[in-house]
């Protein structure tokens, strides 16, 4: 579909309905991502500070037929916040609807607008002896819309579910500048087609999400931490499973982390608190919620000792303060910092199903060992199947050798991940990075579908176009 030039006189429209405030400068901060493969372009930065502006800009833009690129954190891993090449967008951030509209403590709902910050919003659950269990790395600059049209994942994910599961209703401004009213706090409505699952993970596509009704949770009132030592991912798996039959749904999260992981760390992150001395080949980091009258220690310490005795573990260390507890989360959350200093020749954000883990790792190792010289490490969120497989230049060597082979480095691993039936995409979302690889491994009748919903709501073609599916 073509679309239209960002003119003038469109801008000088605008700026007789709307504020001073919303009309930002295109500063660099807008126009970059965070692994650096895309510049951005914006021909104007309008930062709406309630739901009417948005409808006010979004309708004319329908009308005027010209791009429009929702901003939230700009943390995306894949380039959906960024529109490198084409027509110059409307580039619409929501860093100025951040309120929080309503809490509910005793339904644990939570309604904030779109722009509120993930930690804060962590903050606000706190304050309300709540907890909303979301939490990525980029929590600290993040922000809950972008969270939502990208459905994020994160390390809790075993147990409270995706950013999908913990959404109860949505404020939505479609392409046209209709807002539909969906701030539903209820648990059960089975009225029609599930509008906001649709809106969730559809990556700014079919409209802009403004605000939303989110699930808190009763604050654990015991929480622990382990790092455990494993001698693979297939004893990884089994302790998982010996995990879930002492502690059933206690079980918050469980990270595998590779050697290289923390060999990354201790090079570029000196300052770090590693718990080993001697970097394990495998452990895991596992996180419990306990009922009160649990103690997470001994919880902990006992599947220590089953797991020694079935010979799943080694050696481990249990958190027995708080401190120590930030420490193990701190080592896991700086595992992305530590890849991206070292520079990845290509990152993949797969997930498979639980058996076949194991024997993907040792496959994709051989694989990309046929390829080229290379480093892999592989961490991630072993409970829910979602794996970080990055792969990165051999020892001494820089990434812009390996430039040459980033494509077939890519090809490798996502063609072993479909022989697996597993996902190209397991939590960072399909943007612009993966719109071939959605093309390439994605059922066409789905595919279709998407294309039929995105011409319904969106005829023009004119929210986020090139990404998720490709553009005209």
């Amino acid at each position: 579909m073509n679309l239209n030039a960002v003119t003038p006189a469109f801008v000088d429209t605008l700026r007789a309905v709307l504020p001073a405030a919303t009309f930002r400068d295109a500063n660099a901060s807008y126009l970059e991502e965070p692994r650096g493969r895309w510049q951005g372009q914006a021909a104007v930065v309008l930062a709406p500070a309630s739901v009417d502006e948005v409808s006010v800009i979004l309708k004319a833009a329908h009308e005027a037929r010209v791009p429009v690129v929702p901003y939230g954190g700009g943390t995306g891993l894949v380039g959906g916040q960024i529109k490198p090449d084409g027509v110059a967008p409307i580039l619409l951030s929501m860093e100025r609807m951040t309120a929080v509209r309503a809490c509910y403590p005793e339904e644990n709902v939570l309604v904030v607008e779109a722009g509120a910050i993930l930690e804060d919003i962590h903050n606000i659950a706190a304050d309300h002896d709540r907890l909303f269990p979301m939490s990525i790395a980029a929590k600290g600059s993040a922000r809950i819309g972008g969270c939502l049209a990208t459905n994020a994942g994160g390390v809790n994910v075993l147990r409270y579910g995706n950013t999908r599961d913990l959404v109860l209703g949505l404020e939505v401004v479609l392409p046209d500048g209709q807002i539909w009213n969906g701030l539903s706090r209820l648990r059960k409505d089975n009225t029609g087609y599930d509008l906001r699952n649709l809106l969730v993970g559809s990556e700014g596509t079919l409209g802009v999400i403004t605000a939303a009704a989110l699930k808190l949770a009763p604050i654990p009132a015991g929480q622990g931490t382990a790092v455990m030592v494993v001698p693979s991912p297939a004893a990884a798996l089994e302790l998982l499973s010996l995990a879930r039959s002492h502690m059933g749904e206690g079980i918050s999260a469980f990270e595998l982390i590779h050697r290289q992981g923390m060999a990354f760390i201790a090079e570029h992150l000196p300052d770090l608190r590693l718990p080993f001395e001697d970097f394990p080949e495998w452990c895991v980091l596992i996180d419990v919620g306990l009922a009160r009258g649990l103690d997470p220690a001994d919880a902990l310490e006992a599947l220590f000792e089953a797991a020694a005795e079935q010979e799943l573990v080694s050696d481990g260390v249990i958190a027995q303060s708080e401190q120590q507890r930030r420490d193990l989360w701190e080592m896991r959350e700086q595992i992305p910092e530590g890849n991206r200093r070292v520079g990845s020749v290509s990152s993949h954000d797969i997930s498979l199903p639980l058996s076949h883990i194991a024997e993907f790792i040792e496959a994709g190792w051989q694989a990309l060992a046929k390829v080229s010289d290379v480093r892999v490490n592989c961490f991630g969120h072993l409970g829910d199947g979602n794996l970080h497989f990055n792969v990165f230049p051999a020892e001494g060597k820089d990434r812009a050798e390996y430039t040459h082979l980033r494509d077939a480095i890519k090809t490798c691993v996502h063609d072993l991940v479909a022989s697996y039936g597993g996902s190209v995409s397991a939590e960072h979302g399909i943007g612009r990075l993966k719109v071939d690889d959605l093309e390439k491994y994605g059922d066409p009748v789905k595919l279709a579908l998407m294309r039929q919903i995105k011409d319904s709501l969106d005829p023009h073609g004119i929210m986020n176009p090139g990404a998720v599916l490709r553009a005209g």
